[in-house]
């Protein structure tokens, strides 16, 4: 089934339906790092677009005869990192309900932080979605039970035009698996056993182990900061680890190492991996959808 891929920033929701059996026909972003590196790493049209522009982009992908369309609108506004507050980038979520609804696709998938389901945005966009004919399924997948060695908990809404709302909750549920580690994913490829990440508020530990699933990655990467003085949670003593690279980043959010990122900046790269939709994530929920399809037809 041909794809489109909204808000593709560097691929990994796209890789994962790739990897799940999918055709890839077309993506699209605002960002020039986002853009190359997407192209970089794929063979397929990246159109360069400002999504808020409905009626433009409903008329170039209409060519493209999408029977799904993907994508994760910006998150920032709906972040527990962020303010909460929702403005333009909030908006794009709407911007992305309203495409759904000119091109009417057979299936979509929506994916973002799990504040958004209390959002006025997202309330919105399921709004637009049932009034053209869409059954929801929506769900917080947390991405260590879903392949991935990460606690990253994210909100995905399926919709699938004439079905149930939860039709795809069974398919989502019985995949679970135990919690992923970083050590059982990542294997020799990462060489220390506790590493830094920083924490929001010096409260918070900041020291993990390779043998948990890791905290969230996130689109900045900060050095080890003099004023934390440790955690009774740390796994190690602060003196004695180091921050992960960006490729081990990116290996956590399971981009395979050949991964191309063609950036000119260290934190274009930090931002797009930490953006980034695990590629374990998109497959597992790209492989539930492909099985309901499967059993409907």
């Amino acid at each position: 089934m041909k794809v489109i891929d909204l808000f593709c920033g560097a691929g990994g929701l796209s890789l994962g339906f790739k990897n799940a059996g999918f055709t890839i026909v077309a993506a699209i972003d605002n960002w020039d790092p986002a853009l190359r590196t997407y192209q970089s790493n794929f063979d397929h049209p990246v159109i360069k677009s400002d999504l808020a522009d409905i009626n433009t982009i409903t008329g170039k992908l209409k060519a493209f005869k999408p029977e799904i369309i993907i994508g994760g609108p910006p998150c920032q506004d709906f972040s527990s990192a962020g303010f909460r507050n929702e403005s333009t980038r909030a908006n794009l979520t709407v911007a992305f309900a309203k495409i759904i609804g000119n091109l009417k696709p057979s299936y979509f998938v929506f994916e973002n932080v799990p504040l958004a389901k209390y959002s006025h945005s997202f309330k919105e966009a399921q709004r637009i979605w049932k009034e053209v004919g869409y059954g929801l399924t929506s769900i917080v997948l947390d991405a260590s039970l879903c392949g991935v060695p990460q606690r990253r908990k994210r909100l995905f809404c399926i919709g699938a035009r004439y079905a149930s709302d939860g039709f795809l909750e069974r398919q989502l549920q019985t995949g679970y698996r135990d919690p992923m580690t970083v050590r059982e994913y990542c294997g020799s490829s990462i060489k220390v056993n506790n590493y830094y990440r920083h924490p929001r508020s010096y409260k918070r530990r900041a020291v993990f182990s390779i043998d948990e699933p890791a905290p969230t990655i996130r689109g900045t990467n900060r050095p080890v900061a003099p004023g934390y003085k440790g955690h009774p949670r740390d796994t190690a003593p602060v003196a004695e680890v180091r921050p992960l690279t960006s490729d081990e980043r990116a290996l956590i959010q399971t981009f395979p190492p050949t991964y191309i990122w063609d950036v000119d900046k260290r934190s274009d790269k930090e931002q797009l991996i930490g953006n980034a939709v695990p590629v374990k994530l998109g497959e597992y929920v790209g492989n539930a959808l492909r099985e309901w399809i499967q059993n409907k037809e």
